[in-house]
């Protein structure tokens, strides 16, 4: 069977061998047997239950989070040639009828289903009468209340057990600690499951923490330095902008990349970075969904991340080539106290969720009482505008009631643009007859889409783009002038989110019924920024053996390459008194210019200036130090 599952990897993904602990983990599911597989970011995951499923007949069953995810997954392995599907949100009875069908009599091998959808009666009547292979549970931490993206509905998945006594589970995660994995054995009621655990330890990823009141300026260095492809994450979508657009002055090619971005800017960013086109990606952590670049020499947190779970997976996404890369974060006292208050401007109350909820119905006009089963078109920003609610804690809200199964709530749901002629392809060419840039481009739109006159066409602009040699701005342009002059219906891409009513409206009543884990959820989200502040804080203990402890691990050995380990063995050779002497003759001076002029690490200089400042034997302004 090994031979067997390797024919299958060389075949559909190229590769002659499996990572640790891969063909263990695939072992213990070939032979039946429940699993758990704890393997950090970039450590292949999913393969460990894509190949056994291909390697059994019947379908793989993957619950997992996101629809987003879902739709990645099921895209990749739709494009190697595997049949994978997942049931489109407001899909009818009927739809689903016939996808379930499909599934039976299609040789389907994949079917992706968010934990909220397996809670339909109906789709749990029609999994009963398929043959599953497999059940995997993807960010499986997600069923514990400690874990970090705790979602009550991923408790309930245990329903698959009652509807598939005889098939077996894998549970599969980046990030748990010990409390966490004995959740999942508990609700998924897998207890003699084999647990495969990857340490969390990377040789050849240095964590170094900066404290610097000067974080451009450090941003600046380190790209002149390092001309690698790196990510630079920060905490806003305005700032991915800012920060790619200073880069972008300085001479360093780099493109941003957020949550708001249509899908067709996000591939465009996606696609010029994995080029190396602009080798640097300034992203917030939408930035993170099946990133696979291996020669990723250094990621950047310009702003602190939501806890250590987020940032050891953010900061994993550098030096999966094995080559040495770095994980830098910039920070100073400001921004862990700005940490702090965002933490509290950004998370709701009960109270808050509970007004959100409300207007919600009221912004639909649903009256008490009704359930409407279609789909709302929704946007935040006009929501949030509308009741005077601040965005990102009406953001916040709406996942809680999101991850409560109250609301179901899909984000950038229109994915693909429609176009449709409404007149003769011989008018709109004799139209363009004078301007043959656009008549080739026209011609290749209709080779590359049939039944375009009859109905609306899902077209993908950067495709279209590739295959007649422009880029995909000209192609907006062209299609929006077409329609401007009313050859083609085109709509383009929104950047709206699909919303749907899962309950009817009881208002205070349907929160008060969760309210108990939307509470503990609330407690550990603070909890997890005390934890990370901590991290940051710490400058004793080897970065390495932190991360290792906080996920239950002995790590005995430090490190050598982080931040503590190298000032530990690097002895400062200067004093006080240098620096002073340094201010009396330049009057003031940046830390960047003291580490030139006096030779010394910017870090041994900020411990001496903080000495300094402690005994106000100076001050600083602007960035600049000078004597008081």
């Amino acid at each position: 069977m090994y031979d067997e599952a390797l024919k299958i990897l060389k075949h559909y993904w190229g590769y002659s061998s499996f990572r640790t602990p891969q063909q263990e983990i695939i072992s213990s599911v070939l032979e039946g047997k429940d699993t758990i597989a704890l393997l950090p970011t970039g450590g292949g995951k999913s393969i460990c239950f894509q190949v056994p499923a291909l390697l059994k007949e019947g379908v793989c069953i993957v619950i997992s989070p996101l629809v987003a995810l879902m739709q990645d997954q099921v895209s990749n392995l739709n494009d190697k040639g595997i049949k994978a599907t997942i049931i489109p949100s407001g899909s009818s009875q009927d739809d689903i009828i016939t996808l379930f069908d499909n599934i039976k009599f299609g040789r389907t091998k994949f079917l992706y289903l968010s934990p909220e959808r397996l809670q339909s009666r109906f789709i749990q009547e029609k999994i009963k009468q398929l043959h599953v292979n497999l059940i995997a549970i993807d960010e499986a931490h997600c069923i514990s209340e400690w874990g970090h993206d705790f979602r009550p509905s991923y408790q309930n998945i245990k329903i698959l057990k009652e509807l598939q006594p005889e098939t077996n589970i894998i549970a599969l995660t980046a990030t748990a600690t010990n409390k966490v994995i004995n959740d999942i054995i508990a609700s998924l009621a897998i207890e003699s499951s084999q647990v495969f655990k990857k340490s969390f330890y990377r040789e050849n990823l240095a964590y170094q923490i900066f404290k610097t009141d000067d974080k451009l300026g450090k941003l600046r260095k380190i790209f002149t330095k390092t001309k690698a492809p790196a990510i630079v994450y920060v905490n806003s979508r305005a700032k991915t902008k800012e920060i790619s657009a200073y880069l972008n002055a300085n001479n360093f090619k780099s493109s941003f990349y957020h949550g708001g971005l249509t899908a067709l800017e996000k591939k465009i960013a996606f696609d010029n970075w994995m080029s190396e086109k602009t080798p640097i990606i300034v992203a917030t952590n939408a930035f993170g969904m099946g990133i696979d670049k291996p020669n990723v020499r250094v990621v950047i947190h310009l702003n602190l991340p939501s806890s250590i779970e987020n940032y050891i997976q953010e900061a994993g996404r550098g030096g999966r080539n094995g080559n040495k890369a770095f994980s830098v974060v910039l920070t100073n006292e400001s921004d862990i106290k700005l940490s702090k208050e965002l933490l509290k401007k950004s998370l709701p109350t009960i109270d808050d969720i509970k007004i959100v909820h409300q207007k919600l119905y009221q912004h639909f006009q649903i009256a008490k009482g009704e359930l409407i089963e279609t789909s709302f078109n929704f946007n935040l920003l006009e929501f949030s505008n509308k009741y005077k609610l601040a965005p990102n804690k009406t953001y916040n809200a709406l996942q809680i009631l999101n991850s409560n199964g109250i609301i179901e709530l899909n984000n950038n749901f229109n994915q693909k643009s429609t176009v449709q002629f409404i007149v003769s392809s011989n008018q709109v060419l004799l139209h363009y007859k004078q301007n043959s840039t656009s008549k080739n481009f026209i011609q290749s739109l209709l080779r590359l889409y049939g039944g375009i006159f009859e109905t609306q066409i899902k077209i993908d602009e950067f495709y279209i783009a590739k295959k007649t040699g422009v880029t995909s701005w000209f192609v907006i342009q062209e299609l929006e002038r077409m329609a401007e002059n009313g050859f083609i219906e085109y709509n383009k891409a929104t950047n709206d989110s699909e919303l749907f009513f899962l309950h009817p409206r009881e208002d205070d009543r349907t929160i008060n019924n969760v309210s108990k884990s939307i509470k503990v959820y609330l407690a550990q989200k603070e909890q997890k920024i005390k934890d990370l502040i901590f991290f940051i804080k710490n400058n004793i203990i080897c970065r390495s053996q932190q991360l290792l402890s906080y996920f239950d691990e002995d790590f005995s050995t430090e490190c050598g390459i982080c931040d503590v380990c190298l000032n530990k063995n690097n002895k400062i050779s200067i004093t006080t008194n240098e620096i002073i002497s340094l201010l009396k003759e330049r009057k003031e001076a940046t830390v960047e210019e003291m580490s030139v002029l006096l030779n010394q690490k910017e870090a041994n200089i900020l411990i001496l200036l903080r000495e300094l400042l402690s005994e106000e034997k100076i001050s600083s302004s602007n960035n600049k130090y000078f004597l008081i």
